[in-house]
């Protein structure tokens, strides 16, 4: 082969190189395009959704009719979850404030908790109620409404139950261990140092000191005493004088209407439609931040697309 069909050779060579190179940057590009606007559209469509349906930041459903505002409060209460008075709160605030309301129904299945947690939410039902008083607010009990969620409960205009419903444990405790001479038995020698005399107060590794014993119950009378008071003010005449009330048992439902502990039979559609006059639920119920659930959703699925298609290495 002489050098004028090698520099042919090479020529078309290269030529067919370039016009491949050429038509898979081509692919890539539009590839890269075609998810680009993929992605835009996705975006687009999730908005006209988001507003569709009228969310905003808080993730709560907002109608533009008349409404009963919902919230649930499920589970224990306790400062850092869900039932903490900051969430709880921040909810009936949104509730009361929003000029569709009609009315409020915090419905209740818990068996308690922080008697703190479950202080701040009465005080602060009972400030929404003397700011906005047209708008009643009443508590629907599920299968439970004991200690900390009664505490809230009280605080309602009306406390609703089922005939299977399980209210009251209006009492307060202190539970621990006592593990005296197991540490000795398993031969192991505890080194405590304190200062001040009391500082191992209910020590679960010490005999219980009847000082410390007598304080402790006092502490409990306090809080009991304070929480008897609660009730007492949020239901006034309508609790019957039996002693029992206070006493820490649970009731059912007719129970606790015939104690005056409840007021009546009735779930949150009754309430809603019958006693409220607004059927529709609107629910305000603290959740975590539809923002936060979609930018780490939406994040990942861009993440999987883009290494899918090369434009990131794993």
């Amino acid at each position: 082969m002489n050098d004028s069909d090698l520099k042919k050779d090479n020529w078309e060579r290269n030529l067919l190189e370039d016009l491949v190179l050429a038509s898979l940057n081509e692919q890539r590009r539009a590839r890269r395009w075609g998810i680009f606007f993929k992605l835009i559209t996705f975006l687009y469509l999730f908005i006209l959704l988001f507003f569709a349906l009228g969310w905003l930041d808080d993730g709560k459903v907002r109608l533009t009719d008349k409404h009963t505002a919902l919230i649930d409060l499920r589970g224990t209460i306790t400062a850092d979850g869900m039932n903490s008075a900051d969430k709880i709160n921040s909810s009936l605030r949104s509730a009361f404030q929003d000029k569709n309301t009609r009315g409020v129904i915090l419905r209740i299945n818990s068996p308690g908790g922080s008697p703190v947690q479950s202080g701040y939410i009465n005080d602060e039902i009972r400030r929404l109620r003397a700011k906005y008083p047209d708008i009643p607010l009443y508590a629907v009990v599920g299968d439970m409404c004991a200690s900390g969620g009664y505490y809230i409960a009280a605080a309602a205009d009306k406390i609703f139950v089922d005939k299977a419903s399980l209210i009251g444990s209006i009492g307060v405790l202190m539970d621990s261990f006592g593990f005296t001479g197991t540490l000795e038995k398993l031969g192991i020698e505890r080194r405590l140092l304190t200062a001040g005399e009391n500082k191992t107060f209910l020590d679960p590794f010490s005999p219980l000191d009847p000082v410390q014993k007598e304080h402790a119950t006092k502490l409990l009378r306090e809080v009991h005493e304070q929480f008897i008071q609660v009730v007492k003010q949020g239901r006034g005449d309508r609790l019957k004088n039996d002693p029992e009330i206070f006493s820490g048992f649970v009731w059912t439902g007719q129970k606790s209407i015939d104690l005056g502990l409840a007021d009546a039979m009735g779930n949150a559609d009754y309430v809603a439609r019958e006693i409220i006059k607004a059927e529709t639920l609107t629910d305000f119920t603290p959740r975590e931040g539809i923002a936060d659930v979609f930018s780490k959703r939406f994040s990942q699925i861009i993440f999987n697309i883009l290494l899918e298609t090369g434009w990131v290495i794993k």
